[in-house]
């Protein structure tokens, strides 16, 4: 659970840092380019990755994680401004439902009592905590603005069980498939910066670079402590789902309402002692096991 804390951290970090990218005007699509580039470098100087006998890397999967990576920046960002913020998170957040089904059908873990329990607890408490009341908007949007949400929801969905799949694979180490998938976001993220300025939809801006650094950090932290948490606990998958996604959300309301000034529900506040209750449930599931037997 230690490396789930951990990638919960830094998952929270990266939400803080796009949030006041937004606040101070900030590119965030360079932020996010330069950030693959700051990943590669520490990928390289931390576990100096191995580029040789690569035969059976999972090259599908590598090629997925390159594209959707920097892509769905791209979506959620066009997605916020059609259909709203609301809208958007919710669509990011229910995305669980996909990896945990995934855990259940192709990673091969058996639901038991104590598991489907807490899955039920999470589900209801990230159900509590999406802000569903949104003030309306003058704009109309266009019908064709949940293209975006379905979007999202399968593909955050479809990204965890690719890093999923990716700290299955034992022929080769996971920080060398790390690094091959960083490679890969970073070149189609900067071909798309490349198109965009060369066609003056952009400026290039030398500042950007070091805040893409500084994301990078984080975002490295987030995706490597997330993999080791699944090879930490691979006979648990679903756990691991469920309690980095219950637990980023937790932690990111309670940073809005404390350092943004932003306002909760009665809905929202049960949502998270709901939360609170599903990772203890999913921290100690021998204990709760055992409780079980004995009533």
């Amino acid at each position: 659970m230690f490396y789930i804390f951990l990638a919960i951290c830094f998952s929270v970090t990266v939400s803080v840092l796009l949030k006041l990218a937004k606040r101070y005007q900030i590119d965030v699509y360079q932020a996010i380019t330069w950030n693959y580039s700051a990943a590669i470098l520490l990928t390289w100087i931390i576990f100096r990755p191995h580029l040789t006998h690569l035969q059976d890397a999972p090259v599908v999967t590598y090629a997925s994680l390159g594209i959707l990576l920097p892509a769905l920046f791209l979506i959620i960002a066009a997605s916020i401004k059609l259909t709203g913020i609301v809208r958007t998170d919710a669509a990011q957040r229910l995305s669980l439902f996909i990896p945990v089904l995934a855990a259940f059908t192709f990673f091969g873990e058996k639901p038991d009592a104590v598991k489907l329990v807490s899955l039920a607890i999470g589900f209801t408490a990230l159900i509590c905590l999406i802000p569903w009341k949104q003030k309306r908007s003058v704009r109309r949007r266009p019908t064709f603005s949940w293209v975006y949400l379905v979007i999202i929801f399968a593909g955050m969905g479809l990204i965890d069980v690719l890093l999923k799949q990716v700290a299955r694979t034992k022929d080769i180490p996971f920080t060398t498939s790390l690094f091959i998938v960083f490679i890969l976001a970073f070149a189609v993220a900067i071909i798309g910066m490349i198109y965009m300025i060369a066609n003056k939809k952009m400026r290039f801006s030398w500042p950007h670079i070091v805040i893409g650094w500084i994301l990078g950090i984080a975002n490295f932290g987030n995706i490597f402590f997330f993999i080791k948490a699944h090879q930490a606990l691979a006979n648990r998958p679903a756990s691991v789902f469920s309690t980095m996604d219950i637990g980023v959300i937790i932690a990111g309301t309670l940073i809005g309402l404390f350092v943004f000034g932003e306002k909760l529900s009665r809905l929202n506040l049960v949502g998270i002692l709901l939360g609170l209750v599903a990772i203890v449930i999913n921290a100690f599931p021998d204990f709760f096991d055992r409780l079980g037997h004995i009533f």
